[in-house]
């Protein structure tokens, strides 16, 4: 059973899941995948995980690093979570790309390369926002692609913790 809540934040209002293992998902309203690992079971309700995922959002949109994680549970195949592993140990205001994650992973299995685009789909489905976060990840050529909740919010997120986003650039083909 999961549970599910909103919360407001200062980018528009999220939605939490938890199960009894932690966070299972954190999703902008409205964003692409939004609640896709939510089982067919989930009720409103509330739980310590929301109280603590809150207090991390507060402190984080007050424009300081949080210093704990909430429980953390997503759901998904054994190589998104590594990905997904790997966006948790991004520091804050740094961004890395693609292809370093996708390195990075190799290293750790000891195989000679990874698909940046598999890592890129992993990332686009992450289900946590903002705690798992993608939005440090862009392009090897500076882009700044493939932010579910919107590149607006990745361009916010990203200036919250200090990063200077006029080093990147928005693809054209890339939709707001």
């Amino acid at each position: 059973m999961e549970l599910i809540t909103t919360c407001q934040t200062p980018l528009g209002p999220v939605t939490m899941a938890c199960s009894q293992g932690g966070l299972t998902g954190l999703w902008f309203e409205g964003q692409k995948y939004f609640g896709f690992t939510l089982s067919q079971e989930c009720q409103p309700g509330n739980s310590p995980v929301f109280d603590q995922t809150r207090q991390w959002l507060d402190i984080y949109f007050s424009g300081k690093k949080p210093e704990f994680l909430p429980p953390l549970a997503p759901k998904g195949t054994p190589f998104r979570l590594s990905v997904w592993k790997a966006l948790t140990e991004i520091p804050y205001g740094t961004t890395v790309t693609y292809k370093e994650i996708a390195e990075h992973i190799a290293a750790k299995k000891g195989v000679p390369s990874m698909s940046s685009q598999a890592v890129g789909q992993a990332v686009g489905h992450n289900p946590i926002s903002i705690i798992i976060p993608c939005h440090r990840v862009v392009g090897s050529s500076g882009s700044l692609t493939g932010y579910a909740g919107g590149i607006e919010k990745k361009i916010r997120l990203l200036q919250l913790e200090g990063t200077n986003t006029s080093l990147f650039f928005i693809p054209r083909n890339n939709p707001k």
